[in-house]
Order: C-alpha cells, then sequence, then structure tokens
C-alpha cells in the first residue's frame, strides 16, 4: 500500500484506464485514452481484428486490423507498396469520386505522394523553420505575458495553447490576425469532427451524407475552400512572401499545385497546423505538472542547457501522442504476426500503442525528460509521411515551454480537464490551471 491510499496495481488502474475498451468508439477516449486497453493487445493480440459500426466512422465500415506494437507499425509504414495510403488514412469509407474530390497529400502514394510533398515542402524544411525561431519567440513572450497580465486561475488552452500557433498559423499563411479565431473554429469543427461542441455534423451522432465529398466529412471545409479561393487570388493579384504564395507558385521546372490540390493542402494545413499543436501543448502542460521535479529541472536548464529542452520535446510528443492512428489498406494478401491479411483491408497502424511498448520505450508510463533514445512515432518514422510540419511544431513547443516556465514558481490544475471526443485525435479541450509567478 503506498501513501496515496492505493496499491500499485491500482495506481496503474487510475493512470492506463480500462482494458476491455472499444477503440473504435471515440466515446472511449473522453476521459483519456484506454491504454490498458492497448497494453492487452500488445501483450496478447498485437494484430487484431476490429467490427466497426456508424458511430466509429459515420457509417458502417468494413472492419480493420490494428496493429499495436512498434516494430509492427514501422514495417507497415515503411512498405507502402503493401500498405498503401492511397485509398484514404482515416477509418472513413468512399466511394472513388468523393475520395479524388477531398484527397490531401496525405492520401497518395509514391511517386505521386513525393511529387506532391516536393511542391509544398519548402516552407516547413528545417532551414526555413529555423529562420522563423525569433518571429515564433517574440510570438510566444507575447501570448505569456497576455495570459500573466490576468487573474492566476486561467484555461491554458484558451490562453496559452491555443494562441500560440493560431497567431504563427496566422503569420506564416500571410492573413489578417483578425481570421485567426475563425480559422481555428473551421478547423476545430474538421479535427474534431466526432465532438458535438466543436461541430453542429458530429460524425456517428448526425446524418452527414451530404458532406461526403468534401474533407473531414464537415461543412467548415467548404468554407476553407472559399478562403482558399479569395487568398489565392489576393496573391496571384500581389505576390508575397508567405506560405500561400510559394504554395501557388510554379517550381523552376514549371510544376504546380492544381487548384483542387492547394485547397485541401490549405484545410489540412489549418487543422493539422493548429489543433495537433495546441494539444501537444497542452499534454505538455499536464505532464510537467504532475511531475514538478521535472517541471523545476526544466526551469533551471533553461539559458543554460539547450539541449534538456529538445530532449522534453521528444518525450512530450511521445506521451501526449495527438495524432492516435492512421490507416493504410492492404494492397495483396500478406501475413503479419500469423494473422492472414487480404488485399482491400484497412489495416490502421495505432501510434498512441506504439508510443507506449515496454519493448521499445523501457518504463513507457514514466515521464522522463531524459529519455534516450527516443525514438517516438508521434510525427511518423522511417516512412515518406514523416509530419511535413515536424520541425515547426517541435519549435513551438521548445520556445513556448522556454518562455513559460521561468516565469512560474508554482502551476498547478485548477479543476477538471475535459477531452475532445474523437478515436482519432487525442485533445485536451479545457485545463484550468493556477499559476504563481517567479
Amino acid at each position: 500500500m503506498s501513501s496515496d491510499g492505493h496499491t500499485a496495481d491500482e495506481r496503474v488502474e487510475l493512470v492506463l484506464g480500462r482494458a476491455d475498451a472499444d477503440i473504435t468508439n471515440p466515446d472511449s477516449y473522453t476521459e483519456g485514452v484506454p491504454y490498458a486497453t492497448f497494453e492487452r493487445l500488445r501483450r496478447d493480440d498485437p494484430v487484431s481484428w476490429w467490427e466497426e459500426h456508424a458511430e466509429t466512422s459515420g457509417a458502417d465500415g468494413s472492419g480493420f486490423w490494428a496493429i499495436t506494437r512498434y516494430d509492427d507499425l514501422l514495417e507497415v509504414s515503411r512498405r507502402v507498396d503493401v500498405f498503401s495510403s492511397a485509398q484514404g488514412v482515416t477509418l472513413e469509407e468512399m466511394d472513388r469520386e468523393d475520395f479524388l474530390a477531398r484527397r490531401n497529400m496525405l492520401e497518395y502514394d509514391p511517386p505521386e505522394h513525393t511529387r506532391y510533398r516536393r511542391l509544398v515542402s519548402k516552407p516547413f524544411a528545417r532551414r526555413e523553420v529555423y529562420a522563423y525561431e525569433n518571429a515564433i519567440r517574440l510570438l510566444a513572450r507575447t501570448v505569456v505575458d497576455e495570459a500573466l497580465a490576468g487573474p492566476p486561475t486561467f484555461d491554458f488552452v484558451e490562453h496559452v495553447a491555443k494562441q500560440l500557433p493560431m497567431r504563427m498559423l496566422g503569420q506564416l499563411l500571410g492573413v489578417p490576425d483578425e481570421d485567426g479565431p475563425w480559422l481555428v473554429e473551421r478547423g476545430d469543427a474538421l479535427l474534431g469532427n466526432f465532438d458535438p461542441e466543436f461541430t453542429d455534423h458530429p460524425l456517428g451522432l448526425s446524418d452527414t451524407d451530404e458532406f461526403k465529398h468534401i474533407p473531414f466529412r464537415s461543412p467548415a471545409a467548404l468554407d476553407l475552400y472559399r478562403y482558399a479561393e479569395q487568398q489565392a487570388e489576393l496573391r496571384r493579384e500581389h505576390p508575397t512572401d508567405d506560405v500561400i504564395s510559394r504554395l501557388l507558385a510554379p517550381t523552376i521546372d514549371g510544376e504546380q499545385l492544381t487548384e483542387l490540390e492547394f485547397k485541401n493542402f490549405f484545410v489540412l494545413l489549418v487543422s493539422a497546423g493548429n489543433d495537433t499543436t495546441r494539444y501537444t501543448m497542452a499534454a505538455g502542460m499536464k505532464a510537467l505538472i504532475e511531475h514538478p521535479e521535472q517541471m523545476a529541472e526544466l526551469r533551471a536548464s533553461v539559458g543554460r542547457d539547450p539541449a534538456l529542452m529538445d530532449s522534453a520535446v521528444e518525450e512530450i510528443l511521445r506521451w501526449s501522442t495527438v495524432t492516435m492512428h492512421f490507416r493504410r489498406t492492404a494492397t495483396c494478401d500478406v501475413e503479419l504476426r500469423g494473422k492472414q491479411i487480404r488485399a482491400g483491408d484497412k489495416v490502421v497502424i495505432w501510434f498512441v500503442s506504439a508510443n507506449y511498448d515496454s519493448g521499445q520505450f523501457p518504463e513507457p508510463y514514466h515521464f522522463d525528460i531524459h529519455r534516450s533514445p527516443n525514438d517516438q512515432v508521434a510525427l511518423g518514422r522511417m516512412s515518406p509521411h514523416l509530419c511535413l510540419g515536424s520541425q515547426l511544431a517541435k519549435m513551438e513547443l521548445k520556445v513556448l515551454f522556454e518562455e513559460l516556465l521561468p516565469r512560474l514558481s508554482d502551476v498547478q490544475l485548477a479543476g477538471p480537464i475535459e477531452r475532445l471526443r474523437s478515436n482519432f485525435i487525442s485533445g485536451i479541450k479545457r485545463m484550468p490551471i493556477t499559476v504563481s509567478l517567479a
């Protein structure tokens, strides 16, 4: 019996949740990721078959194979000839016409994916992102100043984690600051498309067939299409040095995005470029609050040991694993861990499970800012589909905590947190905290 009155096994249950959760159901994640279920699957059935119903993808699905171990996830990610992205990366199943109308960069295989990525990757390359560092730091400092100027108790998500990615996205896109909240609201409706707080048309809870031909099966995508068209027209009349202008410009070989490719990439950029970073920041802050000795060590390292912040960012990414899974589709019959996967079967790689695989990460349920090696897969790894914005996301996380932590002597949770209803994105919607200034 420990000092908190729980046995070791009970403490694990409190941290890991249920061992019998339905991983297809978005309601299974509203109290946190059911890590105990993924633990059981990795141990007993690492390539398991799951039936689907309307509440998972908005329509009855054909079922899928869940890949839960780290090594198997890497194998599926690498074998793009066998496990294809070109029939969609979410659980939703679409007819070919609807799919082609809404596919984005994630939903291509090489060589088409290579071409697409080449056309959009330059603004997100490591050298380009490091050139943004001063701008990110100035934004982070402003966000922190504004949050700490108010009452000591506030919602960290609303006042900090939401603000920095939103403002940085606006600067990258070259759009007016006042458009930021509107863009974020539309992005929330896309990635939060299972959550009735974020959309009037939540998947599984409403009829969304009329939107099946647009991204995320959400009418918010139509709003973003129109906005992208307006911004594109402005850039054609008056080119600037922002990301939109770069996306529209042809390469030296004369290649350029089609209008539909541009609009679908814009939709992806607004959603994934904002929401996932926000949720990672919130999860990182929660982890540091729950591990005050590591927060104190990280605070003391700012300005003295930048490598420790880099290490902490990698651990925060592993710990949070905001994008919980992506789908692939088998192109041929294949065997994996003794299971016969047939051509056309959906194969779902669960990053949120792989990042807690004890075969790869010793003591995976221990948050450790010193963890090394830390080959986390939250942003992809060893795959053509490595997250395009990974460098930018890491930079934003690093700079935010460098600017925030030295300003605080103490920070505590000030109430219950609220989580996103989703089987795709693990997100904290609200997290009240109380801070004491240094």
